[in-house]
């Protein structure tokens, strides 16, 4: 699954590590160490530019709303719930799958969070004989600093109660590919906690190794069995996660403090 993340590097840089040829300054996201679903986000797409006379593919930066809104929904209320995609069946549910085969994007960000579930917790609860204690949230991003490439897919969808010189009659909207989590070692583990992602959540972001991303932004590349190909989680020992402060829990907590690293989990929360 992934919920929530972490995107603060700037148009500029972006530009430079995924060779971007065209973006609009006026689009400039502010640093955001908390992208909740609905927000708008930077993705990285091929597209060929509008109103342009030649038809290729430009590599472009672009802002879209996170929250997959499918082209034939008659309203965007289900947006929010369409955050993610399944890599395993994202070729052939009703929703993805025309945007799999032509509107793939990249989803640039720093890492993304999640939040333990402890086995012997949900037990408890069922029976009743324990509140739910808050759960310790971890930051997961690559060991070596790197951006973390989501796949994603993007969609159109136009509003048909508004004019067509309306600002807002288009939505762009988009959704990020999750898989199962790894069970291989983390590149690094917290002293104390998890030593896999799997131990954190079963399912995680499909993190896009740069050797895939032009096969993966090309809308040339319409054969489903060879995307799907595209899919295959990337080599294991890539991963660090650490535990960071539950004020990341709150959508209205947003700054760079909420990745410094704890030394252990939070008192009260859980691993």
């Amino acid at each position: 699954m992934c919920g929530r993340y972490a995107a603060s590097r700037r148009p500029e840089d972006l530009a430079g590590i995924f060779e971007i040829e065209k973006w609009e300054p006026e689009e400039t996201l502010a640093p955001d160490y908390n992208v909740a679903p609905t927000k708008e986000v930077y993705a990285v797409l091929d597209r060929p530019l509008k109103d342009a006379d030649d038809p290729r593919p430009v590599r472009q930066l672009r802002t879209l709303k996170w929250g997959l809104v499918p082209s034939w929904s008659k309203t965007p209320e289900g947006g929010a719930r369409m955050i993610n995609a399944r890599a395993e069946t994202v070729h052939e549910k009703p929703s993805y799958r025309r945007a799999f085969t032509s509107r793939r994007c990249i989803l640039p960000a720093d890492g993304y969070y999640e939040w333990v579930t402890g086995t012997q917790e949900r037990e408890l609860e069922v029976e009743g004989k324990k509140k739910r204690p808050r759960k310790q949230p971890y930051f997961v991003t690559p060991a070596d600093g790197s951006v973390f490439a989501m796949a994603g897919l993007y969609e159109f969808w136009r509003d048909k109660t508004l004019p067509d010189d309306h600002p807002q009659a288009w939505w762009v909207t988009c959704s990020v590919i999750t898989t199962e989590a790894e069970t291989s070692p983390l590149a690094v583990a917290p002293a104390e906690g998890p030593g896999a992602l799997a131990d954190i959540h079963p399912r995680m972001p499909l993190m896009l190794t740069p050797d895939r991303w032009d096969a993966w932004l090309d809308p040339a590349r319409t054969d489903v069995d060879g995307l799907r190909e595209l899919l295959a989680p990337p080599p294991g020992g890539l991963m660090r996660a650490y535990p960071v402060a539950t004020a990341v829990s709150n959508v209205r907590n947003n700054g760079p403090e909420l990745l410094k690293e704890l030394e252990g989990p939070e008192e009260g929360t859980l691993f």
